[in-house]
């Protein structure tokens, strides 16, 4: 292989690799960020909001990254569905950090919990969240690994946090009352299961990228237009 093409794969490995890295980033913004929630944390809140600054760096990084590799080389086939993928990986990553930021966003604003509320929800959102760091992980593994069958158990695996979402959405609504406070926590409620759901679902949107670099057609796992989310 001509020296021009081994270095071309190493720079790109080493972008895969930073992208890749940088998932651990996100899920750590997110696990803070759910822990400032739960403890009323401002100072950590901050530590969320102002470090997402690194992971908006990574992003920037990769993504430079690759169109200044491809201006100096034509890939072939398999390369540019690699390029495509990370690309749109990297993504999906700084939009998770993006997520995490306006979880922390929040903690200023709700308040303590309203007496007797909160005391279900919080343990979801919890599990929600534990729940959307084992997808990250995953995600991450099956790009290392290639392995399609653990890119595309992330849909089975998604469906436990729209589930909990359900749940803490009904048992938010119960716990709105009358009071105007009890109802603005209760929205706050919703609104973090609602970004953890999201981040959630860029976990799938990884896992798609996987299936294309693996197979080299992209497909959707899901299909939000169709009952039960199957696709065509």
């Amino acid at each position: 292989m001509p020296e021009v093409r081994v270095e071309f794969h190493e720079q790109l490995r080493e972008l895969e690799q930073e992208a890749l890295s940088t998932i651990d980033l996100a899920s750590a913004a997110l696990g803070h960020a759910i822990e400032a929630v739960v403890n009323h944390d401002q100072e950590l809140a901050v530590m969320v909001i102002e470090g997402d600054d690194r992971i908006d760096g990574r992003y920037l990084d990769v993504h430079q990254g690759i169109l200044s590799l491809l201006a100096r080389q034509s890939p072939v086939a398999s390369d540019l569905r690699l390029v495509a993928a990370l690309l749109h990986t990297i993504m999906h990553i700084e939009r998770t950090g993006d997520l995490a930021v306006n979880i922390a966003k929040l903690v200023p604003l709700m308040g303590e919990p309203p007496s007797g509320a909160g005391s279900d929800i919080m343990p979801k959102l919890e599990a929600a969240t534990a729940q959307a760091r084992d997808q990250l992980k995953q995600a991450q593994i099956a790009f290392e690994q290639r392995n399609l069958n653990l890119a595309e158990n992330l849909v089975s695996q998604d469906d436990v946090i729209d589930a909990l979402n359900r749940q803490i959405f009904q048992e938010a609504i119960e716990s709105g009352g009358s009071d105007p406070h009890s109802r603005e926590w209760a929205a706050h409620m919703m609104l973090i299961a609602r970004y953890i759901e999201r981040i959630g679902d860029h976990t799938v949107d990884i896992g798609e990228q996987i299936a294309f670099v693996i197979s080299g057609e992209f497909r959707e796992f899901t299909d939000a237009s169709r009952p039960g989310g199957v696709p065509a």
